[in-house]
């Protein structure tokens, strides 16, 4: 059951950078509490914007009280850190619980600055619950490892709302890309967000119950944020302002980032998280396929593309006949993790014979650019460049 006495890192997930140095102690959740209202101060968001908005913790019912998959398939789930069977199984839920909290917290400073710019009051009200719901979903990660990782678990979660994204000091690479504008946010939701989607139901079915049970409530949540990525992408082609072309530079960016965030094509964490019974496919309960823990992470990444291929198909339907159709990248463009890191493809998935210069000029010239955000910039100050919602 053991790899080899190695710790184990998040399966699906990239490494982290060098740890901050701790600053601030943690006695109880309580302690927490405070340090997150003075995160929102020191980030600068305007709490007067969440209204009413309770930030609580929230458990689905068991959805079975055995665990489903892995080498404990059949054993009653852990319902406590003393039932979970050795420390590694510990450190791998510890990082999992730690990885999942800091995209959550992550996601709110990236989109912090945007309700200066929404181009509705609807827009503004979405911007808000999403974050609302984001930091919510921070807040359920704290209060898993407050209250059931013990001293270690109070430190990881000060540290959660330590790092700051525009430092580089979030642990994964897209959450620490600028989220520039109201265009970067409906890409970034319509498929950063739907990596959430992923990677909260293959958590749903965890041997540790608190953990299985945060979930539900989360992928509720989680479901108005991609519905509010793409009907604001669907609301961009409709206006018709912003070309296609300018489009899929945003999409090229922001897509091989999120298609990263599934880790390593062939990962030993991934391999024993899902021997542990703690992260399972994201079709775990959906498929007969024999289950390859060799290549867990571009299984469901496989998945992912596909649907992303669908999601660009469904807004080609009102992608006007004088413009170019939008497309998904390949699982082999502007890769940082895995098989393809680093090498040379286009965007369709073509090797590039070129050298490196003309590749760097190739990238240039399908991601965004100096002249592309200013080209964004007079566009936006025309305020038809998205259609009303509904319309």
């Amino acid at each position: 059951m053991s790899p080899g006495g190695r710790k184990a890192h998040p399966p699906g997930r990239s490494m982290p950078p060098q740890a901050l140095p701790m600053t601030k102690s943690v006695s109880n959740f309580e302690d927490w509490v405070d340090l997150f209202h003075q995160w929102q101060k020191d980030i600068g968001y305007d709490t007067t914007l969440l209204g009413d908005f309770q930030f609580e913790s929230k458990f689905a019912d068991e959805d079975s009280p055995v665990i489903e998959f892995g080498d404990y398939k059949g054993r009653p789930k852990w319902q406590t850190f003393n039932q979970i069977p050795n420390q590694q199984v510990k450190d791998a839920l510890l990082s999992l619980i730690v990885y999942q909290g800091d995209t959550e917290f992550a996601s709110v400073e990236q989109q912090r600055h945007l309700v200066s710019t929404a181009p509705s009051d609807y827009d503004l009200k979405s911007l808000v619950r999403i974050n609302s719901e984001e930091m919510r979903h921070g807040w359920q990660m704290a209060t898993l490892l407050v209250n059931h990782f013990g001293e270690t678990g109070k430190v990881e979660a000060a540290k959660l709302l330590e790092r700051r994204s525009w430092d580089n000091q979030r642990l994964l690479g897209s959450f620490n890309e600028p989220v520039r504008h109201w265009l970067d946010f409906f890409v970034f939701t319509e498929f950063v967000d739907r990596d959430g989607k992923y990677q909260l139901k293959m958590l749903s079915r965890s041997a540790f119950s608190p953990l299985a049970r945060s979930m539900g409530p989360m992928l509720k949540e989680e479901a108005f944020h991609l519905g509010t990525g793409h009907t604001g992408l669907r609301r961009v082609v409709q206006a018709g302002k912003i070309p296609t072309p300018l489009l899929q530079k945003y999409v090229n960016h922001w897509v091989p980032t999120a298609y990263d965030l599934f880790g390593k094509d062939a990962s030993s964490t991934a391999h024993w998280a899902y021997v542990w019974g703690i992260k399972c496919r994201f079709n775990e309960l959906e498929t007969e396929d024999a289950v390859d823990k060799k290549t867990l992470n571009d299984y469901n990444r496989t998945l992912y593309y596909n649907e992303c291929v669908e999601l660009m198909d469904q807004l080609n339907t009102i992608v006007p006949a004088s413009q170019p159709k939008l497309v998904a990248p390949s699982l082999k463009f502007n890769r940082k993790i895995g098989q393809w890191e680093g090498q040379k493809f286009t965007v369709e998935g073509e090797a590039f014979h070129g050298s490196d210069a003309a590749y760097a000029d190739y990238l240039k010239s399908v991601l965004p650019s100096a002249e592309d955000e200013a080209r964004l910039a007079e566009i936006f100050k025309t305020h038809d460049w998205i259609a009303p919602k509904g319309k």
